[in-house]
């Protein structure tokens, strides 16, 4: 294995642990004290748990997993098995431990947005690892290839509105399942802004007389593919080359000090991209989110 697939697979057990440890504070610090629910296996052990006075939320999301991981052995590819079994263990591991931190005094409408901030934040992070924290989150990532068009906390949420409704009927409070409702709507979108807005890039088009000497130096000095594209001005009526080019975010400043430079009166139009696939970005991968 070389340096730079071992400094990978650091980063990505980093980010697993660091996202387990945050879903784990988030539950056992906001959710759990003021029985709001944020829905997947947690969320059905801690069901469990108060109808049975039984275990506890982490031991009955064990219990729960690990039918899911053996029927999931073939339906994933090998690395996100490895990386999801250790999610688990490290979420419930954390779910054991944290839970002895004295739960601080909230409103329950803050409950409600932390728990679901802390939650979504270390689900997103687990699924940036190209890993998952089992249960719901097994089930979502085979379900996302047949229905590519959802982000994958869309489809997480769709799974859990089943679970919110029971919590209303178990604690025997709407107000609970209103609460929890907002929870798992909080807990997506964070989970969705992790996942795919730590992925977006910059689309430039570039209107310039002079294209040829700003396509050169993008290519020199940005390390960037350009396309040029024809155009037409309406009101002159002349012809006009339009430079498409993909950029990382951070060279954002750069392009536009290289354009102005070599022609003050061009005319530049950004925007932002998600998920560019192609040479110098991410590779495609049919396992992706």
């Amino acid at each position: 294995m070389n340096q730079k697939a071992l400094l990978r697979q650091l980063k990505n057990a980093l980010l697993i642990a660091l996202g387990c440890a945050l879903f784990s504070l988030g539950f056992d610090l906001f959710l759990q004290p003021n029985q709001i629910n944020v829905g997947g296996v947690s969320g059905i052990g801690q069901l469990l748990t108060h109808l049975t006075g039984f275990g506890s939320v982490a031991l009955w999301s064990v219990l729960i997993n690990v039918p899911l991981f053996l029927v999931s052995i073939r339906g994933v590819g090998k690395k996100f098995f490895v990386g999801s079994l250790c999610g688990m263990l490290l979420s419930n591991l954390f779910l054991s431990l944290f839970e002895r931190i004295p739960a601080p005094v909230t409103e329950p409408l803050l409950a409600t947005l932390y728990g679901g901030l802390l939650t979504g934040l270390g689900l997103g992070l687990v699924f940036v690892a190209g890993a998952s924290t089992g249960g719901v989150d097994i089930v979502a990532r085979l379900l996302r290839p047949s229905f590519p068009n959802f982000p994958i906390g869309r489809i997480m949420l769709a799974i859990d509105i089943v679970t919110v409704t029971l919590t209303g009927v178990v604690f025997g409070d709407i107000n609970k399942a209103l609460y929890s409702a907002v929870t798992l709507y909080v807990c997506s979108m964070v989970l969705d802004g992790v996942v795919y807005g730590l992925d977006y890039s910059v689309v430039a088009l570039v209107i310039s007389d002079q294209h040829q000497t700003i396509c050169q130096e993008i290519t020199s000095k940005l390390d960037r593919g350009v396309t040029i594209l024809r155009g037409q001005g309406y009101y002159s009526g002349q012809d006009k080359r339009v430079i498409l080019c993909a950029i990382k975010k951070r060279q954002v400043a750069e392009l536009k000090e290289l354009v102005m430079g070599i022609d003050p009166t061009a005319f530049v139009i950004l925007q932002e991209a998600h998920q560019v696939v192609g040479e110098g970005f991410k590779r495609y991968s049919k396992n992706d989110l």
